[in-house]
């Protein structure tokens, strides 16, 4: 199974469609969200009650390397960790850059934003 994700531009669609998903029977453990500032992510995660893509899904190592890096490398290393391709999370770090927020479905074969 590939990871589904989907770009916004703002909060209010990016609520709807998460709740879009879990009426359709997406599990909350398969929706993240991220975005490059953090209080907009902590905003969004606790408007939207999203996860994270945190130590649990990347792994202590990945974690305590993250310390170190960069925000643009800790987001592609949390991307990578979940499956995206190195060009891919490069592609999608980039529009993250622009302030928009990435909606990521994992686990799912078929999923309709």
């Amino acid at each position: 199974m590939r990871n589904k994700f989907k770009i916004f531009h703002n909060d209010e669609s990016l609520s709807e469609t998460i709740d879009k998903l879990r009426n359709d029977g997406i599990r909350d453990d398969d929706i993240y969200i991220l975005a490059h500032d953090n209080d907009h992510d902590r905003r969004a995660r606790k408007e939207t009650d999203a996860n994270k893509i945190g130590v649990k899904v990347t792994g202590v190592g990945t974690g305590l390397k993250n310390v170190f890096r960069s925000k643009d490398d800790k987001l592609k290393s949390k991307m990578v960790k979940i499956g995206f391709s190195e060009s891919k999370a490069d592609e999608l770090e980039e529009e993250l850059d622009k302030g928009k927020t990435l909606l990521v479905v994992t686990n799912q074969d078929e999923v309709k934003f």
